[in-house]
């Protein structure tokens, strides 16, 4: 993609997010009915197929930027977009106004994948602060990345048909029952639907990385600001058009589980931009606010799965206040570091 003036970036910029915004609106409608059609519940649907395709714009720009050498932005946009999806969240529990939502929308699996999701995060500073090795160009722990998301969905799918506990059942606790006539559509024509989108969020994506690089560069503004603000916030928009719209329809542990799921498909954006990225391994070559910003996104994610394991009633929760302090601590510490 060659270079454009500033104007033509900026316009880019904008109408690649509002073609993302739309896309993820759509497939909120597309994985509710998928999750009653096959069967296999919001938690599952959200957590996997959800989560993975409305990351695809994400992925896109992560890789784009590993290619061409961008190491801060491609980190900061996989990392940015965990911390920003999870505030989107906290906004759904807003929107939410009966209870808080990580109460209403209980379920094992979503605590399983913010398990495997600290997990994952924890291994990119490992190899950060470990001494440079790779095989083929490939740092030893992006295998292990792809490994433990493996591990993560395989397990989901065998809670999903042989749960070995359940949440507590309140009077506010949400159903995921699937629809009578949910068996009535046709599988094909809604997994098709559901790719197109996921196609065109990809191609959004692209147009998000070029623009967001030139961006940076006519202003003079660090990679790891842009990544953590303007690309991870931008790709991250179906996460918070889709969150919105399930909270809304009322399919609650589809909201939670793109989200959660989302995340931890996000940081497979470092694993594959690893491989991408050509002049040696991917995390030796961060700088330190890179690290500080996988720091933040563990701190989140903490903060997150204590709140899917008490379950406060109480509006959007002591949790959600301290995801959004945490968030705004790390964005005012970036910008102060230029």
């Amino acid at each position: 993609m060659p270079a454009v003036s500033l104007e033509f970036a900026v316009a880019g910029f904008v109408m690649a997010a509002i073609v993302i915004a739309a896309a993820g609106i759509r497939m909120a409608d597309i994985a509710d009915r998928l999750a009653d059609r096959t069967g296999l519940g919001e938690a599952v649907v959200g957590g996997l197929l959800l989560g993975m395709s409305t990351s695809l714009s994400g992925l896109v720009t992560s890789i784009t930027a590993a290619v061409d050498g961008s190491v801060s932005l491609a980190v900061s946009n996989a990392v940015g977009g965990i911390a920003a999806q999870t505030v989107f969240l906290v906004v759904a529990d807003i929107v939410y106004r009966e209870i808080n939502l990580e109460h209403a929308a209980a379920d094992e699996k979503h605590m399983l994948q913010a398990a495997v999701l600290l997990l994952m995060l924890s291994l990119p500073l490992v190899a950060y602060l470990a001494p440079a090795y790779a095989i083929w160009g490939i740092h030893p722990v992006t295998m292990i990345m792809v490994g433990l998301y493996a591990f993560g969905a395989n397990a989901a799918f065998r809670l999903q048909r042989n749960p070995m506990w359940q949440p507590s059942v309140t009077p506010y606790t949400a159903k995921d029952e699937p629809a009578a006539e949910a068996q009535k559509e046709s599988l094909q024509a809604l997994s098709l639907t559901f790719a197109g989108l996921a196609v065109i969020l990809a191609l959004a994506g692209f147009v998000i990385a070029r623009t967001g690089i030139q961006i940076a560069s006519e202003f003079g503004i660090s990679q790891t600001v842009v990544g953590a603000l303007l690309t991870a916030v931008a790709t991250s928009l179906p996460e918070l058009v889709t969150t919105i719209a399930a909270v809304r329809q009322g399919a609650l542990q589809l909201a939670v589980g793109g989200i959660v799921g989302g995340n931890v498909f996000d940081v497979l954006f470092l694993a594959v931009s690893d491989a991408f990225y050509r002049d040696g391994p991917l995390y030796t070559a961060m700088a330190q606010r890179d690290a500080l910003m996988i720091i933040s996104a563990i701190l989140i994610t903490g903060v997150l799965l204590l709140g899917l394991i008490m379950r406060d009633r109480r509006g959007i929760g002591i949790e959600g206040y301290a995801i959004l302090i945490v968030y705004a601590s790390v964005v005012a510490l970036q910008i102060g570091l230029g």
